[in-house]
Order: structure tokens, then sequence, then C-alpha cells
């Protein structure tokens, strides 16, 4: 069986999902169809169970010979465990850690877990006033399947989940990119990143936007797609082994989905927000080697 030898751990809302689409393209790289599969993490909330060790390695069979195989789960990063359980995994493995400027993670997850029907306080401010009664379990919406997502302050602590890869990988093994840049020169993200896996520089594919913010068209649909009732709830995690699952269920959802502009921030808000997190982004900054002070500015982002 192959394994995968490189992984995009995150962290969520900050261009994983482009790069993972993206780095499909590109014939000298294999991931399978099956984003997120969450394998690593002991201590992450597995709600529909995790896979065994054989199913996580069968999503690679299709590997062909001298491909890069890698996969992408974004809450690898927010892990405790997950950076330790990799490295045990394969010691030579490469790590893509994807960050954003905080204060808009927060904002993009929770329009994203409205869409999911994971969330249902609408109001970004009192989603996140309901953080500490979730961290004790309470005020969860019915069919969560990670209550880490919703616990948008905890997402963001950026410089504490990077620390952890440092410590367990050599520097060299990890690549820190930032979504400002995907925005504004993915060519040039992209061919950073096939570098970084050593495959041919040469591959120049059109890169589309990707996971851009949305909106369902038919409630009803939606939650019968990602909260199905008994007895198909209890088949999710025998078909999450199958790939025709995750293409249907992206189908359904693709089609019910329009293109929606995330309303902005409140002002106030977000000056709140910024300010809180300002140490935070200082010491991801100097982690990095990058000057982070626009993300400390409070003009309000327009970016889903």
């Amino acid at each position: 069986m192959r394994k995968p030898g490189f992984f995009i751990v995150g962290a969520p809302r900050c261009g994983t999902t482009a790069m993972y689409e993206y780095l499909r393209l590109h014939p000298q790289v294999f991931m399978p169809e099956h984003k997120e599969p969450n394998f690593f993490g002991d201590d992450l909330n597995h709600r529909h169970g995790r896979l065994t060790e054989a199913d996580y390695l069968r999503l690679f069979r299709d590997a062909a010979p001298g491909q890069r195989v890698g996969e992408a789960s974004t809450w690898y990063l927010y892990s405790r465990t997950a950076a330790r359980e990799i490295r045990q995994f394969t010691a030579k493995a490469r790590i893509i850690v994807m960050l954003r400027n905080p204060v808009d993670v927060m904002h993009s997850l929770h329009r994203e877990m409205v869409f999911y029907r994971a969330e249902d306080i609408v109001d970004f401010g009192s989603a996140l006033e309901a953080g500490p009664d979730r961290k004790r379990g309470r005020r969860i919406p019915r069919g969560v399947r990670r209550i880490e997502t919703l616990l948008y302050r905890e997402v963001v602590q950026f410089a504490d989940q990077l620390e952890r890869y440092l410590a367990t990988f050599p520097s060299d093994q990890v690549k820190v990119l930032l979504f400002d840049d995907l925005r504004s020169d993915a060519s040039s993200v992209y061919a950073e990143t096939l570098q970084f896996l050593d495959v041919d520089l040469s591959f120049t594919p059109r890169l589309e936007p990707a996971n851009e913010s949305k909106h369902p068209r038919f409630g009803p649909l939606q939650d019968l797609v990602v909260h199905p009732p008994p007895p198909f709830r209890d088949l999710i995690p025998h078909l999450r082994r199958y790939p025709i699952a995750h293409r249907v269920r992206s189908a359904i959802l693709a089609v019910n989905s329009r293109k929606a502009k995330r309303a902005p921030m409140d002002p106030e808000l977000r000056r709140q927000l910024t300010a809180e997190l300002a140490p935070e982004v200082h010491r991801l900054g100097e982690l990095i080697g990058r000057d982070l002070r626009h993300w400390t500015a409070t003009a309000t982002s327009s970016v889903a």
C-alpha cells in the first residue's frame, strides 16, 4: 500500500481546498477524492467514527508509481496530537500549513458552519459569545460533526499550533503559506509548493478560485444531506470509505449552492477582535519571519 508523504494540515478557511484542488491537477501528485479523512488526531471529535488504517491506506491505492502522495485534513493543525502521530506514521512527511488573518478566519468559518447547518446562531458576534458555553458542551446545535468547528477563538491560535509542528518536524519539512499570497498571486504560491514537494515546476494549470462563500438554495435539502435521518445516519461511517459517496454528496451540495457575498463584519466587533488577537499575530509573524502588521489593521474585509 502507498502511504501519504505530504499533508495539508490546515488551517480551515485559509485556501486549503484551493491548494488541494490545484495539486490534484498535477500529473506527478496524487491526492484522493476524500478530502478531510482526518485519520490522525486522537484528541479530535470523530462523530462519525475514524477510518481504520486499512481504509485510510486504501484511499491512496490508485496512486501511480513515482507520484507524490498526500492528503488534506484541515483539523490536523488544530489537534494537539496530530503532528506527533503523523511523524510516527512517516518521519519524512512534508507539512503544508496555510494561514490567514485570524479575524477573517473566524468570520469565514462561522459563515461556512451556517451553510452546513452546523451553526444555529446566525449572528457572528453572538456565536462568539457562545464559545465558553460550547466549550462546556452546552448550546451545541443538532448534528454538529465537530464541536471544534464552533470554538472560533481556539481555531485561530495559530502560533501555538504551528509551534507544535516546528517542534516535531525539521524546519525544511514544514512549509507555511499565506492566504493573502495565494489570493494575490496563486501561480507563484503554486510553483513554490511544487518546489517544496520536488515535482515538475513547468506544469502550469489554470488556477480557479475554490470553496468560495455560498448559501444553500433549499434549506430542507441541505438538512437532508448534511444531517441525514436514521437509518441513513448510521451508514455514514461505512459509506465515507467509498469515493462514490463523497462524489454524490459533493454533487448534491454543489447543485444546492449559490454564491453569496458574505455580509461585512460589524466594524466595532472587528476592531475589538483585531486588538484582542494582535499579540497572537505578532508572535506568529516572528515564527514565520513575515511582517503581518497589515492583519492588525481594522479595514473591513470582503474576502470569503
